[in-house]
């Protein structure tokens, strides 16, 4: 691979030329389709796309991980169209907001999602189609489209984010944000052509289509996966020879709790995760199961795709790092002065680039609260992702997440890293997962109140995780209260739901 990947974005639906002809690109339940097979269909499913609808159009898919999903990217990007891929764990309320918002005209689903939709959900101007009606429509009646010179910087894709507040915004994605992004991802990993990539998590979710487009810039293949429970990866990962793993730490912690064969583990050459930090303890049990595969921690935000990642030769001795900014970002940590942060000092981690997505979809007044000019020091200029996310970057250039802005807990004046308060919780050992959120309070202003899941939740095992956390943390991060839950929620991408769990508390 060279020393630095290629700067310059084509077309989204070009990556289907990055493989050889005869090389597997999609490994399907009932078959595998080569990079010959991937150009033809994403051909034909963009003839078909442009029968339906103009250039410009936005259109939705609501259905499982299969052909629909993975070529759907590319196919609405040759025709001009925008794609808006709907989460298939969200209800008909969240994706009838989508509808709305995106102004879809088209939305392809499976039957059971489209039945879910009420009249009222559907906006008159856009059509419902059934995912295997849509394929057999297109094999009958379309003529393959092929590739067009267009614009990278034409937009290409919307995707849905859930807030801390409000409801989901869509962020603009171009076909340049989503080629050089891939680019990016292949080159840090050191992707290849023989790699194969078990696709766990949601394409709706940026570092869920990372998986796909990444692999595809290498040349290799992808194995999507819809999952029920944590040892039908194991399986996959076995039965397809998987390289590639990317996961986000809910799915790490129970992944690690299952039984692997060594043939599922064997295979493996990198291990990838986002979407919230590892801790110390979850980065050795990763170590452990998987010797032999390096481990890339990594920070993103769907509004830049993806900011930082931590060199593997680091993460033993930096296992709470979020390293360094990946090929294509500028990463600068801003303090409340509008300047670069000294060393050691916490400030906002701002992210500068090419990147950079174009805003929120028909919102100018939270895109104006979220992209804004890049800092004087930028390098790149322009405009930049004012993430909200506190940091702070050590002598050695390694950067570290402190917490965001409005995550951050106040209690009696003193300002609060909830992570400081799960990783202390998580070291213990007596609990698998922890959330620290500030609880409105008389007299502190906020208590910190702790969410945990454990094995068990007597009064035994509260003192003692009470006593552990007196001994490692000073009395003003304390937790008033311990809640133990045998399960977390989550949400729709699979992290903990950090606002589910602030609602049920009233924080």
């Amino acid at each position: 691979m060279s020393l630095a990947p290629d700067p310059v974005p084509r077309p989204l639906d070009c990556l289907v030329d990055r493989g050889e002809a005869d090389a597997p690109a999609l490994v399907l339940r009932d078959r595998i389709l080569s990079y010959a097979g991937l150009r033809e269909r994403v051909a034909l499913l963009a003839g078909w796309l442009a029968s339906r609808a103009q250039a410009g159009d936005r259109v939705a898919s609501w259905a499982a991980k299969g052909e629909l999903t993975c070529l759907l990217p590319l196919a609405a990007a040759r025709a001009g169209m925008v794609h808006v891929p709907i989460n298939p764990l969200l209800k008909h309320a969240q994706a009838a907001h989508i509808l709305a918002d995106s102004g879809a005209v088209l939305l392809i689903g499976t039957g059971a999602r489209l039945k879910s939709l009420e009249q009222q959900d559907v906006p008159g101007t856009c059509e419902l189609i059934e995912e295997g009606e849509a394929w057999r429509s297109a094999e009958g009646l379309a003529t393959p489209l092929p590739a067009a010179t267009r614009d990278p910087q034409e937009l290409a894709a919307i995707l849905y984010t859930s807030g801390s507040t409000g409801l989901p915004k869509g962020v603009m994605l171009s076909h340049a944000n989503m080629w050089l992004g891939a680019a990016s991802v292949a080159h840090y990993l050191g992707l290849a052509a023989d790699d194969v990539t078990l696709a766990v998590l949601p394409l709706s979710f940026d570092y869920g289509q990372s998986q796909l487009l990444s692999t595809w810039y290498a040349g290799g293949s992808v194995v999507p996966l819809d999952y029920l429970f944590p040892r039908d990866v194991a399986k996959a990962c076995a039965r397809h020879g998987v390289t590639t793993l990317a996961a986000v730490p809910p799915l790490w912690v129970q992944l690690t709790e299952t039984e692997w064969a060594d043939e599922a583990t064997q295979t493996m050459r990198r291990l990838t995760n986002s979407g919230g930090a590892l801790t110390a303890k979850l980065v050795r049990r990763l170590r452990a199961q998987f010797p032999t595969a390096p481990l890339f921690p990594m920070y993103g935000l769907t509004e830049a795709f993806r900011s930082t990642y931590l060199d593997p030769e680091l993460v033993d001795a930096h296992p709470t790092s979020m390293g360094r900014a990946i090929p294509f970002a500028e990463i600068l940590v801003i303090d409340d002065a509008g300047e670069p942060a000294a060393s050691g000092e916490e400030g906002e981690l701002v992210h500068c680039g090419p990147l950079v997505a174009q805003g929120y979809w028909q919102d100018e007044v939270r895109t104006a609260e979220r992209f804004k000019p890049a800092p004087t020091a930028s390098e790149y200029g322009g405009m930049a992702v004012w993430s909200g996310d506190r940091v702070r970057r050590d002598a050695d250039g390694l950067l570290y997440f402190v917490g965001r802005r409005d995550a951050m807990i106040k209690s009696a004046g003193n300002r609060i890293s909830p992570q400081e308060i799960e990783e202390a919780a998580l070291a213990t050992g007596l609990v698998a997962e922890a959330i620290a959120l500030g609880v409105p309070d008389e007299r502190l202003g906020q208590a910190v109140h702790l969410v945990v899941r454990g094995p068990s939740a007597g009064s035994a095992e509260n003192e003692m995780l009470s006593k552990a956390l007196a001994k490692e943390l000073p009395n003003f991060m304390q937790p008033q209260a311990i809640h133990w839950r045998e399960t977390m929620p989550t949400n729709p991408n699979g992290k903990l739901d950090r606002t589910a769990l602030a609602r049920e508390l009233g924080a």
